[in-house]
């Protein structure tokens, strides 16, 4: 499958879509469409489809927005210095369709790695387990488990 960003995926997006991913915003907390889906499947960048973050990695942090505790695949997140704000974080882009997706920190679970992926759920689409196949994500299968 081949992730791209185009312009009839970008003019698709809604008003708040827009502004989280392409004018890095953030969504208010515990607003977001995903905050408390506890539906086994993965999610992608809205923009490009491509595979961010699956079910079985997801966590309640109680920070307001979907937490995870690692990408599905590394090579599609880049992570970038943000000094917005008056503080240094670290940012998460997806790669293809270099969507702002939220920042990610150090105060994760520890027996997961201690990563934090705080991500706004205005820059993801979720595809329940049910439908990865038939939507071209069956190679992620191994990723996601029931969660309740």
């Amino acid at each position: 499958m081949k992730y791209e960003k185009s312009e009839s995926a970008i003019a698709s997006l809604t008003p708040e879509q827009f502004r989280v991913t392409q004018e890095n915003g953030t969504e208010r907390p515990y607003t977001g469409e995903y905050y408390k889906n506890k539906e086994p499947g993965i999610y992608v960048d809205v923009v490009s489809g491509e595979p961010l973050f699956a079910s079985a990695d997801k966590f309640d942090s109680f920070c307001g927005w979907p937490s995870f505790t690692k990408p599905i695949v590394p090579a599609h997140i880049n992570e970038l210095r943000d000094d917005s704000h008056g503080m240094t974080r670290t940012e998460v882009r997806s790669v293809h369709g270099d969507s702002h997706l939220g920042h990610v920190f150090n105060d994760g679970p520890a027996d997961k790695g201690g990563l934090r992926y705080c991500i706004n759920s205005a820059s993801l689409r979720f595809i329940h387990r049910d439908d990865m196949e038939a939507e071209g994500y069956g190679e992620y299968l191994d990723q996601v488990e029931d969660v309740t």
